[in-house]
């Protein structure tokens, strides 16, 4: 019975999806660990160091299906070891002495490091796919409301009005540059490894470096310029972008929890009869799936800190580190899939409440406009001034619970220059929104291709 909430019959689906979870499980991670031993064999075979009779029994025989897991699990807890039991298994089922060439030249962490980035590499097309379903979602929302008026806020109280479209154009450029930083570090992610014992090849020396191409070349990965057994950093890229992922993703989460609570009204996550919010409060449409990204966010950013911290290594080799990737990585890159369809899911369905965004802009009795009419009375008296005059203003009306533009027509120092018509007018929320619109149409312009970006 699973005892994690990432692989929890309950709860797995809010913490991840079944396609990512595939490619982390124990059977997957057998069939990469076989993977490379049997590249391994073909590329040595290639150059003649091992028979090619060899490295075609090892790959017919490298199965996962094929191996005796529990033998497996019984080999770890005697040796206390990950692979020797693998290597020992793998061998007794090639035919003849084939099984003699298995594992040859390579040390544990060769395989194990690889696998982990072979696992990273089927793990990268669920990622893009993800973020650009999410930008699309993100794009069809900010240009449906480019010119939806609402109020922009700083420091938590409402500051000028923006459009709804203009706050989510900033999302989605933020997702795009995600996007991208993930497409820019996958030439420094997806390395395998083959280093030997300390990582110079010592015991197949002359052949290393072509045993090295040709093996990579099996695989698909990258060749290294040299071991990074001890040099962790790649691997901590790759994490510490997937956290920025997740960060942003809790940051629009948040929002949307923010602008949902009652007394602001102005958008709500997705909602269907039979979600239900409370289990003793029948009337609560709680933002449940926000709720839900939040917390993963919170999760993965702790992985930040791991690691940066598994990037510590003693000498030419240290499993007190590297073993620290095999536990957060997996559920990492889980939580943040998982975040990210969660992500998608609210925006593709997001309610919308312009007439509540409407009322929203007129509770602080025109003050929001304050600028405004501090800039127009500014080209008449100097702008600072103008900032004294309008402060004293604006606060008259905060405690006074007046209108604003009745206490500026009041305002002899304000009515000398500005009409009350012109104050009026300057009021007005919906002509204020300055570039908003314009920079939603500069966002959605902007021709995504991620090719280009890399040049």
């Amino acid at each position: 019975m699973p005892s994690h909430v990432i692989d929890s019959l309950f709860f797995k689906d809010l913490y991840g999806s079944e396609a990512m979870r595939a490619i982390f499980d124990d059977l997957a991670l057998l069939q990469k660990w076989l993977d490379y031993e049997a590249a391994l064999a073909r590329a040595e075979a290639s150059i003649g160091l091992i028979p090619q009779s060899a490295a075609e029994s090892i790959t017919r025989a490298a199965r996962a299906e094929y191996m005796d897991t529990d033998a497996i699990k019984r080999g770890v807890d005697k040796t206390v070891h990950p692979l020797v039991a693998v290597i020992w298994g793998l061998s007794q089922r090639c035919e003849g002495d084939a099984g003699r060439y298995v594992h040859w030249g390579a040390t544990t962490q060769d395989v194990m490091d690889t696998a982990i980035i072979l696992q990273l590499k089927d793990a990268y097309p669920l990622f893009e796919d993800a973020l650009d379903r999410l930008c699309d979602s993100l794009a069809a929302l900010a240009r449906k409301h480019r010119d939806t008026p609402m109020a922009g806020r700083t420091h938590g109280q409402q500051a000028l009005p923006i459009t709804f479209g203009y706050k989510v154009a900033v999302w989605l450029a933020e997702i795009r540059r995600h996007r991208v930083r993930l497409e820019q570090i996958k030439p420094r992610v997806l390395i395998g490894e083959f280093g030997g014992a300390v990582g110079t090849l010592a015991s197949v020396a002359e052949h290393g470096i072509a045993i090295n191409q040709r093996l990579m070349e099996e695989l698909g990965l990258g060749v290294p310029e040299i071991a990074w057994h001890t040099a962790r950093d790649h691997i901590a890229e790759f994490a510490l972008t997937l956290t920025m992922i997740t960060a942003t993703l809790g940051k629009i989460a948040h929002e949307v929890i923010d602008l949902q609570k009652i007394e602001f009204g102005e958008v709500e996550e997705p909602f269907e009869m039979g979600k239900v919010g409370s289990s003793t409060m029948p009337q609560k449409r709680n933002p449940m799936f926000c709720e839900a990204i939040l917390t993963l966010t919170r999760l993965t950013r702790a992985h930040a800190v791991t690691a940066v911290d598994a990037m510590f290594h003693e000498h030419e080799r240290d499993w007190s580190s590297f073993q620290m990737e095999w536990a957060y990585l997996p559920e990492l890159c889980i939580m943040t899939h998982g975040a990210l369809l969660l992500t998608t899911r609210v925006v593709s369905g997001l309610i919308v409440y312009p007439e509540n965004m409407r009322r929203n802009l007129d509770i602080s009795g025109g003050t929001l406009l304050a600028e405004r009419v501090m800039l127009e009375l500014g080209a008449h008296i100097g702008r600072q001034d103008a900032h004294d005059v309008i402060y004293e203003a604006a606060m008259h009306a905060f405690e006074a619970r007046q209108p604003f533009a009745e206490v500026l027509k009041a305002d002899s120092r304000v009515s000398a220059y500005l009409s009350a018509e012109t104050i009026d007018s300057l009021l007005d929320p919906t002509q204020y929104t300055g570039l908003a619109a314009e920079y939603v149409d500069r966002v959605l312009a902007v021709k995504y291709d991620i090719r280009s970006e890399e040049k």
